[in-house]
């Protein structure tokens, strides 16, 4: 006997397929009927559960968001320093990306940038809560001394972001060549040591 999905599993199934997709064809190529095939229902079907395309997109980019604000919450510890929190904040941004390479395609894309607004504002809004966290770990990290006083947390979260997101762009169009994780750590490293207070002599 066939078992009948509730619309919850449908709605999940249909952004897991759009996610995938978006990864494999681009969001540009991105079709309810590419869609629909994926998830074995009729192009109709899809449109029972998100009315329009806009819709569909608005709950691609929600998931994301979830995914990305659990991530960063559960690799908070308040036991440890605001250097390691903010170290475990960013591989958590960084596995993330490398798991799910449609947030790449997304972010760098014509239907991001030029035609969806709605679309736009919503990743903005979401890399800006990225950076306010970032900043507030090294706003942290300034008061018990692990970087220099002059460090203006703003400042150091807009490197450390752009970092991430360099690095995504370069793993995206390098058809994910390296692995995006194991370098964005070494390179955090050498972003973190040039925040750290100079020690007598010159010396860090």
């Amino acid at each position: 006997m066939r078992i009948r999905k509730t619309a919850e599993v449908r709605q999940a199934e249909i952004i897991d397929a759009a996610l995938r997709l978006a990864a494999r064809l681009g969001p540009e190529r991105l079709t309810t009927e590419a869609i629909a095939d994926a998830v074995g229902l009729t192009q109709p079907g899809v449109f029972r559960h998100f009315p329009t395309k806009q819709k569909l997109w608005e709950a691609v980019a929600a998931r994301i968001g979830s995914m990305m604000e659990t991530r960063w919450s559960k690799a908070q510890s308040p036991e440890d320093s605001p250097s390691s929190q903010l170290r475990a904040v960013v591989v958590a941004q960084l596995r993330l990306i490398q798991a799910t390479p449609a947030i790449p395609a997304i972010l760098f894309s014509r239907e991001l940038h030029t035609q969806n607004e709605a679309l736009r504002k919503y990743f903005l809004q979401l890399l800006g809560r990225f950076h306010g966290l970032v900043a507030e770990f090294v706003g942290r990290a300034k008061e018990v001394g692990e970087v220099r006083r002059d460090l203006e947390p703003d400042d150091a979260a807009y490197l450390i972001v752009s970092l991430v997101q360099g690095l995504a762009v370069r793993w995206s169009i390098s058809a994910r060549a390296f692995d995006l994780t194991g370098e964005g750590s070494r390179l955090l490293e050498v972003q973190l040591s040039g925040f750290r207070r100079a020690r007598r002599g010159g010396r860090r």
